[in-house]
């Protein structure tokens, strides 16, 4: 009599080959157990992590979706078939999943814990409206676009809580009654909202973007700063960010070294480094032929990015929130992406709904950045001086 699969030590296995992105590998080893179309869940939750990478979204979306059927209080399934559908830019299903972000053993401790009421999308006149962000800084600036939104539907008075880092940014954008940062005590609210549950209350819809445009803009004073100091500088200025947050938990996937950018490096093209965290330093050895100022010393603060952006003519960066920042202020970008990137970036489209202007260069296959590279290079040669 044969014995029964050891499916925890299957799971195991095929873990640890998804962990050193062997997803084929992984796939192949759950495959003969689900043969039949049924089998362990655990094991249907392993092969949906095996072929998302692969580019599989929608058969992806078909496991995803009868894992949340069969576990629907198992919040980390519905978190991912909700990242799923937003790629697919199934915005109405995907921003209700979204709602379960928080729940999840990485996130149970950073969820906010309010005593009012959330905000159903309806008006509320007379009343105040606390909106508050929650995650990343690129989070924040792809989203503060819906403030304005949100105060005209609510017809209250809007309180805006930001992380501190943003919030002299976010103080010149439109659509509240009093700012404050996150930490601090807020004035008395009847209704509370997280920044990225707008578009869940609201129905937002792709066809609501962009909204207007530019809805961030940079200070003056530190335009006029940084003007003046890339005034030698030959054009064009392209600033470079080749590596995200190394803690995100995606990063492997997004970022990369400043040497694979070496076929960017062409004569009459002056880059900017404006690359923060542990990968800056790379900047002191840039690639052959690569005219590189880093700038990465001298920022102090999103402001100092925000004005670079505003004065150089491109930015060229990896998936993280200067991308979101130069959108907002409505500033040219070229965004690397992975062959599976994030679900704001949708599939297979060169521009994104969320951004006018921004151009997109996808992977064409997992971990293939020197496709990316060609493609930028090319454009790229077109900008350049004489």
């Amino acid at each position: 009599m044969m014995n029964a699969p050891d499916i925890a030590s299957i799971e195991r296995q095929a873990r640890a080959l998804l962990a050193n992105g062997r997803f084929a590998e992984a796939e192949a080893q759950v495959r003969p157990l689900l043969a039949s179309g049924s089998g362990p869940l655990a094991l249907w939750g392993v092969l949906a992590d095996a072929i998302r990478p692969q580019g599989r979204i929608e058969e992806t979306r078909a496991i995803q979706d009868m894992l949340v059927t069969h576990m629907p209080g198992n919040l980390t399934a519905r978190f991912n078939l909700a990242e799923t559908l937003l790629l697919l830019g199934d915005f109405e299903r995907g921003w209700r999943e979204y709602h379960h972000r928080y729940g999840m053993p990485h996130t149970t401790m950073i969820e906010r814990k309010v005593q009012r009421p959330r905000w159903n999308g309806r008006p509320i006149p007379g009343k105040t409206l606390l909106i508050h962000d929650e995650q990343g800084y690129g989070d924040t600036f792809q989203f503060l676009r819906m403030v304005a939104w949100a105060k005209a539907r609510s017809q209250a008075r809007v309180v805006l809580e930001v992380n501190a880092d943003s919030l002299s940014i976010a103080q010149r954008c439109n659509g509240f009654d009093d700012i404050i940062a996150r930490g601090t005590l807020p004035p008395a609210f009847d209704m509370h909202c997280e920044l990225m549950s707008l578009p869940m209350v609201m129905g937002l819809k792709l066809t609501d973007l962009p909204g207007n445009m530019p809805y961030l803009c940079a200070d003056p004073h530190r335009i006029e700063k940084w003007r003046t100091r890339l005034a030698g500088l030959p054009r064009p200025l392209v600033a470079l960010v080749w590596a995200g947050r190394p803690t995100h938990v995606n990063d492997a996937n997004r970022s990369m070294a400043l040497a694979d950018l070496a076929p960017l490096a062409m004569p009459g093209v002056t880059f900017l480094s404006i690359q923060k965290g542990p990968a800056a330093a790379q900047a002191a050895t840039p690639p052959a032929g690569m005219s590189l100022v880093s700038l990465s010393d001298e920022i102090e603060d999103f402001e100092d990015t925000a004005a670079i952006l505003s004065v150089a003519d491109l930015l060229i960066s990896v998936d993280s929130s200067p991308v979101h920042l130069a959108g907002a202020l409505g500033r040219p970008a070229w965004v690397m992406l992975p062959f599976v990137p994030d679900w704001r970036w949708l599939l297979e489209r060169t521009d994104s709904p969320w951004y006018p202007g921004m151009r997109l260069f996808r992977q064409p296959a997992h971990g293939d950045w020197q496709s990316v590279m060609a493609a930028i290079a090319t454009h790229l040669a077109s900008l350049r001086g004489p």
